[in-house]
């Protein structure tokens, strides 16, 4: 049957039908009929990867504090994803939960993109999550815009109990032989994409629009930094600043990890990155969005990622990386899991809004810093 409509495909009429079938069965009733008039122009699309229970009037994951503030008032559904869409259609700012992982991540966004009651293709997209630190880099609480997002799960892995004694890590490149082999591999290829580069002069116009943001502190989180001595930037108080983010499936954490992830980045980012983040989902988002730009969806230099930190990916000196997990393990037991959410979007806002208070510029000419 679809051979034969395929053959005939240069009949007058039936391509549309046929569109519309495939819409009928995948999208709401929404989406159909935005099939048929102009697609919605979106400035801003406001990425998080999870809330945790509604998205207002209870204890807030990543999303909320989007939907009640900016505010985001009118749902969209969005069943070809992981969670309803929200949007301010005043602002033309448009809010998704992608799901935790790098999977439901690439699938949410690939989704978006080609949803047809809405058009990305000058829309800025910020991705606001929250995410573990390093202490050699900044502390609980901070707040970091990223310049390259390196993906944590391509590569060879020897178990720790059997790696070579001269070895640092049992993680190796793909099309390597050993641990951080010359000359590094190149970032897309047969094996997947193993780094992304955002623009870096939108990068460093968002650092610097909210750069003085003053965020959230307390006396717990006062005491946390204290215990990381040997390391100043951990136990300054939060910041804003540019770092870059390490995105895996696997919520690793301890000293020995946290060295590999700093010597990864740089690995990849032939000395230009470094790491100051760890995320799951960043790599997966940035995959979908190469891929959407490669059909004119969206525009990769319009891509930021903003990723506050919840907690260290490391425990201090006198606590074991498995005491540590056991103190963090539970949802919302983070250390800095409500301040990261309030950073997300103190920060994410402020430019969030600039963009799409001042379209008439930023709709054409894409911002950027020296």
């Amino acid at each position: 049957m679809l051979s034969r409509c395929y053959a005939g495909a240069g009949r007058a009429g039936l391509w549309p039908s046929l569109f519309a079938l495939a819409l009928a069965i995948l999208l709401p009733a929404e989406a159909t009929q935005a099939a048929g008039r102009a697609s919605l122009p979106i400035r801003v699309v406001v990425v998080t990867t999870f809330e945790i229970g509604k998205d207002s009037g209870d204890t807030a994951g990543e999303f909320q504090e989007w939907v009640e503030k900016l505010p985001l008032n009118e749902v969209a559904p969005f069943p070809q994803g992981y969670h309803a869409l929200r949007l301010n259609r005043t602002l033309g700012v448009l809010g998704i939960v992608t799901g935790e992982g790098p999977t439901r991540a690439a699938a949410s966004i690939e989704a978006l993109g080609n949803d047809p009651r809405f058009d990305l293709s000058h829309a800025y997209i910020v991705l606001a999550g929250i995410a573990g630190v390093d202490p050699a880099v900044g502390s609980s609480g901070s707040a970091f815009w990223a310049l390259h997002v390196v993906d944590g799960d391509l590569a060879h892995e020897i178990d720790a109990r059997e790696i070579p004694p001269d070895w640092k890590t049992g993680y190796v490149p793909l099309q390597r032989a050993h641990p951080y082999e010359m000359p590094v591999p190149d970032a897309q290829s047969i094996d997947g994409s193993s780094m992304f580069t955002l623009n870096a002069g939108l990068v460093r116009w968002a650092y610097q629009q909210t750069r003085t943001v003053v965020l959230a502190d307390s006396p717990a989180l006062k005491a946390i930094r204290a215990r990381y001595t040997g390391f100043s930037a951990g136990q300054a108080p939060a910041t804003v600043g540019v770092g870059d983010t390490l995105s895996a499936g696997t919520f690793w954490l301890g000293a020995r990890m946290n060295q590999w992830a700093e010597d990864w980045v740089a690995y990849w980012t032939h000395g230009r990155g470094r790491f100051a983040t760890t995320a799951e989902e960043d790599a997966g988002f940035m995959q979908a969005l190469t891929f959407l730009a490669q059909i004119h969806k969206v525009d990769l230099n319009r891509v930021l990622v903003l990723r506050t930190a919840s907690n260290f990916d490391m425990p201090p000196p006198g606590q074991t990386p498995a005491q540590m997990l056991a103190a963090e393990a539970q949802p919302g037991s983070l250390s800095a899991f409500a301040q990261s959410i309030d950073a997300a979007y103190a920060v994410g806002s402020q430019v969030v809004r600039t963009l799409a208070g001042h379209w008439d510029v930023y709709r054409t000419k894409v911002p950027a810093s020296p």
